[in-house]
């Protein structure tokens, strides 16, 4: 008897066999069971995820001498010639071949007539986005009012591609991918009942190479099995795919996070032995900064994989979120631009190279300083020393101060430890002088509204209490044109920020960033590490 591959031999035969896609089969199993059906189904989802194994499964559930139900008996003549693919009934259509409105037509001229065995008439057509438009408009009519013995189980990866009128007419479910865990479940199951030898590890791996196609893990493990001559395992595996060690790739995070560059082209050189496969090296990169981005955020990744919580704690804390980012959009670039490179490894290693060389530079080299060793976490946003603040006389500064000069009303303001409107109010004043025993203050006319009697009072009070004598308050508005605590803060800012953005546009990293793609500085952006304090 000839070999009957995986992928076939292990096809569903029904709906509890089935994989995955619970959301769809528990829609169909209830409408069989209420007897609640429609006249067409329009099953989408990536390659290799059950789109014609449900409809064919459906077609059993629809056609099984024991009547309409959920669960087809698999023994009767219908279920076993719907599996065996030669029930008269089923009429299964590769819209990929058969695009013409001809083929279309004849396909419809039998509809009218009732199925010669089964209790429906089933068409099953696979791609069916693949369809010109004349077929279409020759296939809207018959979907719209079809005949009671008619059932159309339609099937697509591109449903973008299918006309309004034809989507509104289905009712459509989305299958979808499978996850790797869920995959590696299923071969396991699979090498178990084969009795085939086969490593965890290496399963995981054909389980990622994937992609979330059920049918490409089965023909994968079908490869795997005649390449490792039966015993499967993961160096074998790894040859096999041209998949790089999951060690190397931590590696290469660590290195990254320690700016150590000749560790990595040493790493790459010894990867190169391997005779990988570069492009999914710089995927497995990407997949991983992504992981960390999220750990980063929410504290957990649902990683599904071989790499452990520990590890992506432990890559979360050495490598800044800044450095995820870039990395991670340096990792895509280098994948999408590998064909360009002159080989595969020099693309990869310029890619990693890329990463260290742009990454956001230290504050102590944004601010003319040495720059910092590797390993050291880099500061994303400039940092500028404040500026020095006046020193406060004493005199204005000691409590139960019997001699009088004039004060520093920012400072002297921050003393006081006023709150709330009264410090608001305080704030928005200039110190004007002193006459006897009063204060005479100028109040910026836009914050008039700040000025009433009792916080004027609470003012003079705390003012009395501070410098141990009875003081009284004068608030004229707009007297002179002196500035405020909040202008003058609000000008220290202005001048800090406008010297972090002279430094950011001085660095040489941003300055190789503008020349390279073309980047600019949104200014609106820039964020002050340590704005100056009024206290």
């Amino acid at each position: 008897m000839s070999y009957l591959v995986l992928a076939r031999k292990w096809r569903p035969k029904d709906f509890s066999d089935t994989v995955g896609q619970e959301h769809v089969l528990q829609a169909l199993v209830n409408a069989l069971d209420s007897g609640r059906l429609h006249h067409a189904y329009l099953f989408t989802g990536t390659r290799g995820v059950g789109k014609t194994t449900i409809a064919r499964i459906l077609a059993k559930a629809l056609n099984c001498e024991n009547g309409v139900t959920s669960k087809p008996c698999g023994e009767c003549s219908a279920c076993v010639e719907i599996d065996e693919g030669r029930f008269v009934d089923l009429i299964e259509v590769d819209a990929a071949s058969k695009t013409k409105v001809d083929d279309t037509r004849d396909l419809l001229d039998n509809v009218q007539y009732a199925p010669a065995r089964g209790r429906y008439k089933v068409y099953l057509i696979d791609e069916v986005h693949m369809l010109s438009k004349s077929s279409f408009n020759a296939l809207l009519k018959t979907l719209e009012e079809p005949p009671p013995h008619v059932k159309f189980l339609l099937a697509t990866t591109d449903p973008q591609k299918l006309p309004a009128t034809v989507l509104s007419r289905c009712l459509q479910f989305n299958l979808k991918r499978m996850t790797p865990r869920l995959i590696c479940d299923r071969l396991t199951h699979i090498c178990e009942a084969e009795s085939i030898e086969a490593e965890v590890a290496a399963l995981a791996m054909l389980s990622r190479a994937a992609d979330g196609s059920m049918r490409d893990a089965l023909s994968l493990l079908d490869q795997a099995i005649a390449y490792c001559g039966g015993k499967i395992e993961e160096h074998q595996v790894a040859m096999m795919l041209g998949t790089i060690d999951r060690d190397h790739v931590v590696r290469l995070l660590r290195l990254l996070a320690d700016n150590d560059a000749s560790g990595l082209i040493d790493t790459i050189r010894q990867i190169d032995e391997q005779f990988p496969n570069y492009a999914r090296l710089l995927e497995d990169l990407a997949r991983d900064l992504q992981r960390i981005a999220v750990y980063q955020i929410v504290g957990t990744c649902d990683s599904e994989d071989d790499m452990s919580e520990q590890e992506y704690a432990e890559l979360s804390a050495a490598l800044p979120a800044t450095d995820v980012q870039l990395f991670y959009q340096i990792a895509l670039m280098g994948r999408r631009d590998i064909h360009l490179a002159p080989d595969p490894r020099s693309g990869v290693e310029m890619t990693l190279l890329r990463m260290l060389a742009f990454r956001p530079a230290d504050v102590s080299t944004m601010t003319g300083g040495a720059t910092a060793p590797p390993g050291k976490r880099s500061a994303p946003v400039a940092e500028v020393e404040p500026a020095a603040k006046p020193a406060v006389r004493s005199a204005a500064m000691t409590p139960q101060a019997k001699t009088w000069s004039d004060p520093d009303w920012s400072q002297l303001v921050a003393g006081l430890g006023l709150s709330g409107a009264v410090r608001l109010l305080a704030s928005n004043c200039a110190y004007l002088r002193r006459e006897g025993n009063t204060l005479y203050l100028g109040l910026d006319p836009r914050s008039d509204s700040l000025l009433t009697k009792q916080r004027k009072d609470a003012m003079a009070s705390r003012l009395s209490e501070h410098f141990g004598e009875a003081l009284n308050v004068d608030i004229t508005l707009g007297a002179e044109s002196r500035e405020t605590p909040v202008q003058q803060e609000s000008r220290m800012t202005d001048e800090r920020m406008e010297q972090a953005r002279q430094t950011l546009e001085a660095d040489p990293n941003v300055r190789a960033m503008k020349n390279m793609f073309g980047a600019e500085i949104k200014t609106e952006t820039i964020e002050l590490i340590n704005p100056p304090q009024s206290d």
